[in-house]
């Protein structure tokens, strides 16, 4: 498996810290992969910057060119790719072959985005006049994504920042590197310096976002940790993207009776994905009390029958979780929820596996409200369910946290639907149909949830500068200009 980096166009082994790479299946390593030196990052930033005004200037037409063979070579090379992301993450093998794909169509989106949009055209304050809005590329971008996604979250920066003009510098989880350094030979036909890949820990993202040099930083991970990033930027004022997780709630309405098994699937699958392991994993259930007991029944029934275990048997539904301490702050969560009252009906054991970080999907009732299973992100296979009276109550509740990142909805009245839209402080919200991505989509949270928007226009947006330009065609001396006196 890759376990070079890129850097000004070469593979090169790391000079930092050996990081072990664990299979959260087998509890075995994988690789060990090199860390970026502080040299090597410092050399990636140089050769990102040098390369930053050529790539701005290639015409947009051309840059679409090679973000489409970017795209080609990933599916080219989805088998591998999603092999060794099934090692080191541990999602199901089917679900990383679909992350490869979504990978894919992100470079093709921004690809033909890049060359659909440079700006506008407003009107004139005066009829010899040309103004233009220009849309031009920030610089160079530092890319900073997390483990459960390693290539979608990367692709959602990488793609729009080089449709954009820019150039980046790359750093994946020290949990997931391999996926991402295996990349670089779908970027070797790029210019050299115009995309790193560079391996580490913390101490490789401080120094990529601490340097002068690095105009704009789109991190995707815990609230912690992008607000240590959101301080740091703002020491040098530089640009940030920040998506920063949530607790997204999930509502289901009292007139959806009759498709309450339906909306338990959707649920169970809403909270199970990825082991529970999304950004926007569903992990507060508020279900009307005509429908809750039928619900939990319903959810409870289908969660026994998920399979879990080796990510690579195609018959597997949810694999293990990436590492002990993310199945450990899980357990913890309901242990403390059960203590203080709550009910585990099923799941939250090893789920007969002798090794490895496997947490079987739970479903919880009964939790206090200020447990930290309703408070907190918990980013494991947990549904704590939770009845409601009424719609009214279930609002409050969804918008209860200091988070806003997504919200599901199972409604079929569609008065509901639109209060729920324009009520939930979310920045997506789910009806009828939970956890579904759109390229045109904009995606990002409300409150702690985040800063910034990525995918659609706005995902292209968020890495170019706005440029006003007012152009006079004829040289001639304004009356508004000195001197103000008449005589």
């Amino acid at each position: 498996m890759e376990t070079r980096l890129l850097i000004a166009g070469e593979q090169v082994e790391g000079l930092g810290e050996r990081l072990a790479v664990e299979n959260p299946a087998t509890e075995e390593t994988v690789a060990e992969v090199g860390a970026a030196s502080a040299e090597q990052v410092d050399a990636a930033i140089a050769a990102a910057r040098t390369a930053a005004r050529g790539w701005g200037e290639l015409p947009a037409a051309e840059r679409a060119e090679l973000l489409h063979e970017v795209a080609n070579r990933l599916r080219a090379g989805s088998d591998e790719i999603a092999h060794a992301m099934t090692l080191e993450g541990g999602k199901p093998l089917i679900e990383n072959s679909d992350e490869v794909g979504w990978t894919a169509a992100a470079f093709d989106y921004y690809a033909e985005m890049g060359r659909n949009f440079a700006g506008r055209v407003i009107p004139p304050i005066e009829s010899s006049q040309l103004a233009l809005i220009l849309k031009q590329p920030i610089g160079v971008v530092g890319a900073i994504v997390p483990w459960n996604y390693p290539l979608l979250l990367l692709a959602w920066k990488l793609a729009p920042a080089l449709a954009a003009g820019n150039t980046v510098v790359c750093k994946p989880s020290e949990l997931t590197p391999i996926s991402t350094l295996m990349l670089a030979p779908c970027l070797d036909h790029l210019p050299p310096g115009v995309v790193a890949l560079l391996a580490g820990t913390g101490d490789v993202g401080e120094r990529i976002v601490s340097d002068e040099r690095v105009d704009c930083v789109a991190f995707t991970g815990s609230v912690a940790t992008g607000k240590r990033i959101a301080a740091r930027c703002a020491e040098r004022v530089a640009r940030i993207n920040l998506e920063l997780g949530g607790k997204d709630p999930f509502i289901v309405c009292a007139d959806v009776a009759a498709d309450v098994e339906i909306a338990a699937r959707g649920g169970a699958w809403a909270a199970y994905l990825n082991a529970g392991q999304v950004c926007t994993s569903a992990e507060r259930f508020y279900v009307h009390e005509s429908l809750f007991d039928d619900y939990v029944q319903a959810f409870v029934d289908h969660t026994r029958t998920l399979n879990v275990g080796d990510p690579l048997d195609p018959a597997t539904d949810v694999g293990p979780m990436v590492s002990a301490a993310q199945r450990g702050k899980a357990a913890a969560q309901v242990d403390a929820a059960v203590a203080a009252g709550a009910e585990l009906i099923v799941g939250g054991d090893t789920a007969g596996q002798q090794y490895g970080h496997f947490y079987s999907p739970a479903v919880v009732v009964g939790a206090p409200a200020d447990t930290d299973l309703l408070r907190e992100e918990t980013f494991g296979p947990v549904a704590p369910i939770v009845p409601v009276r009424s719609l009214d109550e279930a609002i409050e509740l969804a918008n209860g946290t200091r988070f806003g990142l997504g919200a599901n909805v199972y409604t079929r009245d569609l008065a509901t639907a639109v209060r729920c839209m324009r009520e939930l402080r979310a920045g997506t919200v789910w009806i009828n149909d939970p956890l579904t991505d759109n390229d045109a989509g904009p995606f990002g949270g409300f409150k702690q949830s985040g800063l910034g928007r990525e995918l659609g226009q706005e995902g292209l947006e968020a890495f170019q500068e706005t440029k006003h330009v007012h152009m006079e065609t004829k040289i001639e001396a304004k009356e508004w200009w000195y001197p103000y006196g008449t005589g």
